[in-house]
């Protein structure tokens, strides 16, 4: 009888230690996830600046640059294919866009 109950406790003692371990390491991954949900809300959303030249075209979304030149890449990244970084004031390539109806 005492055999039985060793081999019983000695077979149950690896699925009580996992069970402990896992516990426990749910416990640790509920508090670092609770830190980082606290610490996100504490420090804020960031400041969401627009590029002087930029503007909502509907349709398109944010677009920078002269909407209005040719070479204009319709994109919220670069201005144009020849002067990609700007500024468009006073470009040499500028070519105004012909409009049809």
């Amino acid at each position: 009888m005492l055999v039985a109950l060793l081999i019983l406790i000695l077979g149950l003692t690896p699925s009580l230690f996992s069970i402990w371990v896992m516990r426990r390491v749910d416990t640790q991954a509920q508090e670092r996830l609770r830190l980082a949900l606290h610490s996100t809300a504490s420090r804020g959303l960031p400041n969401f600046h627009l590029a002087p030249d930029q503007h909502y075209v509907e349709g398109m979304g944010y677009i920078i640059g002269d909407i209005t030149c040719q070479f204009n890449a319709r994109s919220s990244y670069i201005r144009c294919a020849v002067n990609p970084l700007g500024p468009c004031q006073d470009c040499s390539h500028y070519h105004p866009k012909e409009w049809t109806c």
